[in-house]
């Protein structure tokens, strides 16, 4: 059973905007007032997300809390991901107990303190790209990877609320990473239920509101994306729908059309999953409305309500 005994925002293959008329108020009403709002790219003259792209001149800076007290979430570089639990409490029974979820924090805070080994080439199954990159950032040195991982916790805390098992494939835990491929490998390893990968754009100033990237069917060398282009997309229309409600944010409008949805076959992270996963660009970093959402916390925990709707909505179908 659906948690809203309702039909998702979109059926798959039809454009968001033609299901959301009655949010539509809402998003002209935000957007007119203080703004609504991906990791880089979307066509213009920054580069696309999820470490599967270029990074960002803007200092990172630490998240300002420490990390909670967990157990970690992966190893070190170049050791098996693992998918143990990342709670060591038991966890509540709810309405996801019994499924797992892998939350994707895109970046890590200290990657700009490891080039070398960022910049490293990995197999993305359809050629080789960098292990990771930096992220972007505000105009006012508010970095990507510190907004990924504020917005995964919040993710994480909803999420295990409802019974779900939560894995973070970094959680300001290791030095940098984890590469692309890696964290692929993190959601397979776990046997993931849904996957999501969190991240801000950095397109130009003007360009505003999030967009999901869905997985492209893809097949070469270690990528075959046959079997989750269906349910990725299920999953990512939902997240879509959730997302506008939850936030009050439009779809992008300088990427999928008005739609919300973007699909791609250049991100490692998608091409070499083996179980349902997206991306969410919640905002670009350099407009200044959005990133002035981004940097609110208040803002940040509504992304995170609105992620974790979404995957309960895909996960309860």
């Amino acid at each position: 059973m659906r948690d809203d005994n309702s039909p998702p925002l979109t059926p798959p293959g039809t454009a968001l905007h033609r299901a959301v008329p009655a949010v539509a108020l809402l998003a002209a009403v935000c957007l007119a007032a203080a703004g609504c709002g991906g990791d880089g790219g979307s066509g213009q003259a920054r580069p696309h997300p999820g470490g599967d792209a270029a990074t960002a001149s803007a200092p990172e800076s630490r998240p300002a809390s420490p990390a909670p007290s967990r157990s970690p979430s992966v190893t070190p570089s170049g050791s098996s991901p693992s998918a143990a639990p990342t709670s060591a409490e038991p966890l509540p029974r709810g309405p996801l107990t019994g499924r797992t979820v892998v939350v994707d924090p895109g970046h890590n805070p200290r990657n700009r303190e490891h080039t070398r080994e960022i910049n490293s080439q990995v197999d993305i199954g359809t050629g080789h790209k960098e292990c990771d990159t930096t992220g972007t950032a505000t105009d006012s040195g508010y970095a990507e990877a510190t907004f990924s991982l504020d917005v995964s916790r919040r993710l994480r805390t909803l999420l295990e609320a409802r019974g779900a098992k939560v894995v973070l494939t970094q959680d300001d835990d290791r030095p940098f990473g984890p590469c692309v491929d890696e964290r692929a490998r993190i959601g397979n390893a776990a046997h993931a239920d849904a996957v999501v990968s969190v991240h801000a754009d950095g397109s130009a100033a003007g360009n505003r509101g999030f967009h999901v990237i869905l997985p492209a069917r893809v097949r070469g060398g270690g990528a075959d994306t046959a079997g989750i282009v269906a349910p990725s997309r299920d999953l990512g229309e939902r997240i879509a729908g959730k997302f506008v409600r939850a936030t009050g944010s439009a779809p992008s409008n300088y990427i999928g059309g008005n739609t919300g949805l973007d699909t791609r076959e250049d991100l490692g992270g998608l091409n070499l999953s083996t179980v349902p996963k997206v991306f969410i660009e919640c905002g670009n970093m350099r407009d200044p409305k959005d990133a002035a959402l981004l940097m609110s916390a208040d803002w940040r925990q509504r992304a995170a309500l609105g992620i974790a709707e979404g995957i309960s909505s895909y996960l309860k179908r």
